[in-house]
């Protein structure tokens, strides 16, 4: 990846890249939090999700929009697991990732207790770590499920992992 090549993507004249960014190093965790905070739900789905019921099927309608929502901006999050591989050769990249993922994990965990839904911050772990893996086979394998499986398997895994837990909070 260079810096024309980047220019070149986003349709902006040469150089324009290099005049905010000073090298890689600066472009690449620019380029992963741009990806986060367009992976977030829009503040008509935030509202819709708080008002909803605090049950196991509405937890389980809620991550198979997640899921959606994440597939539908595949060059987004397929950037993401890019920017991961990068991360591995960039310690500077690999700690912002770091304390991005980790923010987003702990986000997710302060808005499950918050909304009262079933289960723990174990849950919420398990359900990040199940889902992030579902995401990328059915954008890199799309194959390999079926949209109906997909959707079948989301609500397994709410329903399971959240079984035998009461609701938080």
């Amino acid at each position: 990846m260079t810096f024309r090549a980047v220019d070149t993507e986003a349709g902006v004249p040469a150089g324009t890249a290099s005049n905010y960014f000073t090298n890689r190093d600066d472009l690449l965790p620019q380029a992963g939090a741009r990806v986060y905070e367009r992976l977030q739900p829009d503040e008509a789905t935030i509202a819709r999700q708080r008002a909803g019921t605090r049950d196991r099927e509405t937890y389980a309608v809620l991550m198979r929009e997640l899921v959606g929502r994440i597939s539908d901006f595949r060059t987004g999050y397929l950037a993401l697991l890019e920017l991961r591989l990068e991360a591995t050769r960039r310690p500077r990249l690999r700690a912002v990732l770091t304390e991005q993922v980790r923010a987003d994990l702990e986000a997710n965990v302060a808005y499950h207790e918050e909304s009262a839904l079933p289960g723990d911050a174990t849950a919420v772990q398990l359900l990040y770590l199940t889902l992030n893996w579902l995401i990328v086979e059915q954008l890199t394998l799309p194959d390999v499920l079926s949209e109906a499986e997909r959707e079948r398997l989301v609500t397994a895994a709410v329903e399971r992992l959240t079984a035998s837990l009461p609701h938080s909070g």
